[in-house]
């Protein structure tokens, strides 16, 4: 118990010394000449904060590991823990390599994001399933984080270089899909908000349902907007749901899930638009003058050079060393399951990526563009394919 609390407080560390390190990144972005030595002195800072902070979540992974007796990788809050590891971890590599400091200010808020959306899921420290409780879990599994955490730094190269290059004084549809980007990050934030608001606050109300001939009993930690479709209201003194969730929609917990994303946009949007209201423009119109400074021609490299990199290692944990695992643990290495699709579509994706830029000259915004995708395939891999679509991934 006590290397499961120390666990528990090295995470919560890091994700500490990741926020202060992203305010030191961001005194790196002044312009002034005079003013470089402090820039300097400022990223020396950050990168070492950083450093002590991966350290920290390195200490984290170590003793619940020890404490648990296995690799923590089996269940999805320590998979999305370390796949934030690994984002740190590539952006480490890349900032020695460009002495990029604004590039922390981009990549350390997304990595924390992750790492909050990771304390959604249960914490406990519990033994594997049967189907886990094999060395190709560690094998496996922290490949493909690693080689997501590299191309998730193209992915942030990716945006900055669609903030600084894509004209903002006029409306137009570059710009607005851009905009619609910034948005979604907003929504993740109205996930994190909203649902840690609730789990603080201890909130819960339970509903039964019938599914098939069984009744079945689900717990929301969000007031509900919208019921199970047939649900019945269980518990006291809670908000009266406004509808329920339509026959269609299919899965465990599915009227509870709507919910959860109903709620995410609410938030999500609120604080997007007070924002918005603040700034009195975009946000990608806000941050472009910051990116002044930046070399595009720069940027375009992190970028390829981070998918150059990536592309192989996802392929390797993704696809090679998941086959073989498949192969020992169900007696085929492809079965169409809905994460077998989804990581052969990544991988097609990235390939495309790098075929479109050696061979057609996808240089600069296509570029960008391609990259800010691809970390959409990604997260949709991360959340929708572990949550919603059912199939043999699905013990997480």
């Amino acid at each position: 118990m006590d290397l499961v609390n120390l666990s528990s407080n090295m995470l919560f560390a890091a994700f500490i010394l990741y926020l202060i390190a992203t305010l030191f990144f961001g005194a790196t972005i002044r312009e002034k000449r005079n003013k470089e030595n402090k820039k300097e002195v400022a990223g020396n800072i950050a990168i070492t904060i950083t450093i002590l902070g991966f350290l920290a979540q390195l200490t984290y992974f170590f003793t619940r590991w020890i404490a648990s007796g296995h690799a923590p990788l089996g269940n999805m809050f320590e998979f999305v823990t370390f796949l934030g590891m690994a984002m740190v971890l590539a952006f480490i590599i890349i900032y020695f390599m460009y002495r990029l400091g604004f590039l922390g200010l981009f990549a350390l808020p997304i990595a924390m994001l992750i790492i909050a959306y990771a304390s959604m899921f249960p914490t406990e420290v519990a033994p594997l399933v049967p189907s886990l409780n094999s060395y190709w879990l560690w094998i496996h599994v922290s490949t493909v984080a690693i080689g997501q955490g590299i191309l998730f730094i193209s992915f942030v190269a990716g945006l900055m270089y669609l903030i600084k290059e894509i004209d903002q004084t006029k409306r137009t549809k570059r710009n607005t899909w851009l905009e619609i980007v910034m948005y979604t990050l907003f929504i993740v934030i109205g996930f994190i908000v909203i649902t840690s608001a609730f789990n603080i606050a201890g909130y819960k109300a339970t509903f039964e349902y019938q599914d098939g001939n069984q009744i079945i009993e689900t717990e929301y930690h969000l007031p509900a907007i919208v019921s199970p479709n047939n649900g019945v209201l269980r518990s006291e003194n809670v908000m009266e749901p406004l509808f329920e969730a339509p026959a269609w929609m299919q899965g465990e917990d599915a009227g509870r899930k709507f919910n959860t994303v109903i709620w995410s946009l609410l938030t999500g949007t609120l604080i997007y638009g007070i924002t918005v209201l603040i700034l009195r423009k975009r946000v990608a119109a806000a941050i472009q003058p910051l990116l002044r400074g930046v070399k595009a021609d720069l940027l375009d490299e992190i970028m390829y050079r981070a998918v150059a990199i990536g592309f192989p290692v996802f392929t390797l944990g993704g696809l090679i060393f998941a086959a073989i695992w498949a192969q020992i643990a169900w007696g085929r290495f492809w079965g169409w399951d809905p994460k077998e699709v989804w990581a052969l579509v990544t991988w097609f994706f990235y390939a495309a990526f790098l075929h479109l830029r050696l061979s057609r000259g996808w240089h600069g915004e296509k570029s960008g563009w391609l990259a800010v995708v691809g970390f959409g395939i990604i997260m949709f891999n991360l959340v929708v394919v572990n949550l919603v679509l059912a199939g043999l991934h699905s013990y997480a």
